[in-house]
């Protein structure tokens, strides 16, 4: 170890003024620098020791004040803030690996995946019911089950066949967009805490494989990633179910009608398509 003063005999010439904070804070930063083998930490890499020291220089700046000379030397009180900070540095490179790895696969996991919306094929003529067979309200509740797959133009064929205004027809279908932003806000919320959900998982497996399995604190951590692990399925299960297409509460709120009665008239569209031996309806929603 290359020691040609000791650190306390410069720490003693700090605190009688012939050395100012600045140039011991300096010498003390060289000495670590030029003893790192000393330490045994980091495989002998110098480049990540000085990255080391570079994050440890604050604590080391306190240290030269906050040393009082009681029994242990300051050489020995360095050292301890070195070896106790070489600590705490490894878990955070850990820790930045971790989740670091966890970001890599999920957003190599996303990026095969493709959230698009359903598609609208149409429907063969010859196997479309005709609008003679349908109430005019179970058109209109047809029609804002279907709101998102409509053009302006054939919104304003519905309203004339209602014998409605144009405008009162479009004025539903707004109110629809709008609960519709709010649900799309809500699940958007919810994607991103289901990534986070996701990274935290990874993180802690990534952590469960640099830990020992009789150590004290991998029983903890094992039972903190079966928890998020659980929480995270959940999560999963409520994404799936989520829906962006017009609910039968949400028709039934602009309509202000009760939901039972959207129901039984979806219903009864569905079995009258049934036996008119039409399957092309069955999108149609029971929620």
């Amino acid at each position: 170890m290359r020691d040609t003063v000791s650190l306390s005999v410069l720490q003693q010439q700090y605190r009688l003024g012939r050395l100012s904070k600045k140039e011991l804070e300096g010498i003390i930063f060289q000495y670590l620098i030029d003893n790192f083998e000393y330490y045994h930490v980091f495989d002998g890499n110098q480049e990540r020791w000085v990255d080391f020291l570079s994050w440890l220089y604050p604590r080391l700046s306190r240290a030269v004040d906050s040393y009082r000379d009681k029994g242990s030397s300051f050489d020995a009180y360095i050292n301890a803030v070195v070896q106790w900070g070489s600590r705490e540095y490894r878990m955070k490179e850990a820790d930045h690996s971790a989740t670091e790895y966890a970001c890599w696969r999920a957003r190599a996991e996303e990026m095969a995946l493709h959230d698009t919306e359903p598609e609208y094929g149409g429907m063969a003529t010859e196997t479309l019911l005709s609008p003679e067979e349908f109430s005019d309200r179970q058109i209109l509740i047809l029609f804002l089950k279907s709101y998102y797959f409509v053009s302006d133009d054939f919104l304003g064929k519905v309203a004339k066949f209602l014998a409605m205004e144009k405008q009162e027809l479009k004025t539903l279908v707004e109110e629809l967009r709008i609960l519709r932003d709010k649900r799309e806000k809500a699940i958007a919320k919810l994607k991103d805490n289901v990534h986070s959900q996701y990274y935290r998982c990874l993180t802690f497996q990534k952590k469960l494989l640099t830990i020992s399995p009789e150590s004290n604190c991998y029983e903890k951590l094992q039972n903190r990633f079966e928890r998020a692990h659980a929480h995270f399925i959940s999560m999963q299960k409520r994404l799936a179910g989520a829906r962006l297409d017009a609910s039968n509460r949400q028709i039934a709120k602009v309509l202000h009608i009760p939901k039972g009665t959207v129901d039984s008239i979806l219903y009864t569209i569905r079995e009258k398509a049934k036996l008119s031996g039409f399957d092309g309806i069955g999108w149609v929603s029971k929620n």
